[in-house]
């Protein structure tokens, strides 16, 4: 049964630039038809489309949005700081994280927060682990590494090892985390990361290493996998392809493996449960992204 769009349908989306890749309007729609089916109703309540929005042109897009009473999106890059100066509300958590990618329609205007923190540790909190005393390790210092600093601080990781290539870049996530966070963040640049390896818990790849087009790369080889502790986890925030090189190895080698498939399904769950005010069918949304990677 297919629901139909009407007159009455609402309008969601996502803005970014380019947004071609996005896969929000495949797993956002299908649990909207879900959802239309599973209260019987005849049209759809919402429906959720992606906007390509240059820059230059995002002040202009966000304010027409709020005239054609467009009841909320999502921000991916490079929208994710840009959007902050146009939102009249801003949660806590979004403001530690210096990032907003959901947004919704307040009395007041547009107010914003960061459903990213939630999706990174959803996965993880099903494992059962004793966090304190585990030590994670973020490879990258962008965008993505800041979230994820702020989901370490949430499962209650006291320390965080920092990887990356740009010092300055670094210092600034360095203070970030522990000004926001209050975590104890060791910076390292990318040579020191053998020699940390044996006493990471936790391994979280925030770097584009390993996406299309370059799929044969990895962060890591597998001799470097191989110096983790053999009960670490090796999560990669990279969702296509599925699996990465580097989970690929983390596979073989017998340690847990986590693709950041889930996180999009997390992260997406919470923005569409905070639109509608009703819990999200996360199967469905979680079913119709497996499928975009069937053969």
């Amino acid at each position: 049964m297919m629901v139909q769009i009407t007159g009455a349908t609402k309008l969601l989306g996502v803005m970014g630039y380019p947004i071609e890749h996005s896969l929000s309007p495949v797993m956002h729609n299908a649990a909207l038809q879900a959802l239309a089916i599973q209260n019987s109703a005849d049209y759809l309540e919402y429906v959720y489309v992606p906007w390509s929005v240059h820059p230059e042109a995002l002040s202009t897009v966000v304010s027409s949005l709020a005239k054609l009473g467009c009841s909320g999106f999502n921000v991916t890059i490079p929208h994710k700081q840009g959007i902050m100066p146009l939102l009249t509300e801003i949660t806590a958590i979004a403001q530690g994280v210096g990032a907003v990618n959901t947004v919704w329609s307040t009395a007041s205007g547009w107010a914003g927060t960061n459903t990213d923190v939630q999706g990174f540790i959803s996965p993880l909190q099903g494992l059962q682990r004793d966090w304190f005393s585990l030590t994670p390790c973020i490879l990258g210092s962008g965008g993505a590494a800041r979230a994820v600093l702020a989901g370490c601080a949430q499962l209650g990781c006291p320390h965080v090892h920092l990887i990356g290539r740009q010092p300055q870049k670094l210092q600034l996530l360095q203070k970030v985390g522990t000004l926001a966070w209050g975590l104890g963040v060791q910076t390292h640049l990318w040579q020191d990361l053998p020699a940390l390896l044996p006493q990471i818990d936790l391994l979280i790849n925030t770097t584009p290493v390993g996406m299309f087009p370059h799929t044969q790369d990895s962060p890591l080889s597998v001799a470097e996998v191989d110096l983790l502790p053999a009960t670490a986890i090796v999560y990669d925030l990279i969702y296509a392809p599925n699996p990465t090189v580097l989970l690929t190895y983390t596979q073989t080698s017998g340690r847990i493996a986590i693709n950041g498939l889930e996180m999009l399904v997390q992260q997406g769950a919470a923005a569409l449960s905070l639109w509608l005010g009703q819990p999200a069918p996360v199967a469905t949304m979680r079913q119709a992204l497996q499928a975009c990677f069937v053969d």
